[in-house]
């Protein structure tokens, strides 16, 4: 298991996975491509965010996106593990040393209809924080309504 943070080296290889989890979420959330078949890359991996990729045996496994709102305050953004990469726990295992590597409090979101991700959250963060994270539904100005979960890092977490 091998984290990197997106850059000009690599870029390419977070849009190219970023195509599927686009088309996984657009039941989901009524996106469509582009006329060349492309899902927008959203949000844009510059400024305050920042990409990751997991690889497995050198090979990409996984991607997210981290929002660093402020100071240590993070959101987040996207997340997503190859179908064929979700087994052993590969994707706990990545977002936790993420959380683990970062630190500071953390907020993640899932759209309505996509109750297999708020059950994985729910599995992640109810083990990283030994249950003590909070969870709530609110409407979000671009995403609806979305449940989510916040907790904030501290030395007692795994």
């Amino acid at each position: 298991m091998n984290i990197v943070i997106v850059d000009d080296s690599n870029a390419h290889v977070y849009a190219n996975l970023y195509q599927a989890y686009g088309a996984e979420f657009s039941r989901i959330i009524d996106d469509k491509p582009d006329e060349n078949g492309l899902f927008e890359i959203y949000p844009q991996l510059n400024g305050t965010v920042t990409g990751y990729l997991l690889y497995i045996d050198g090979l990409p496994a996984a991607l997210t996106a981290i929002d660093e709102k402020v100071a240590k305050e993070f959101e987040i953004c996207d997340f997503y593990v190859l179908p064929c990469f979700r087994k052993n726990k590969v994707g706990k295992r990545f977002i936790s040393s993420l959380f683990k590597q970062l630190g500071g409090s953390w907020e993640i979101k899932q759209v309505a209809g996509a109750e297999h991700a708020v059950s994985f959250w729910r599995d992640v963060v109810g083990d990283y924080t030994s249950e003590n994270y909070v969870e709530d539904v609110y409407e979000d100005h671009k995403w609806g309504t979305v449940t989510r979960q916040c907790f904030s890092h501290d030395k007692n977490a795994k």
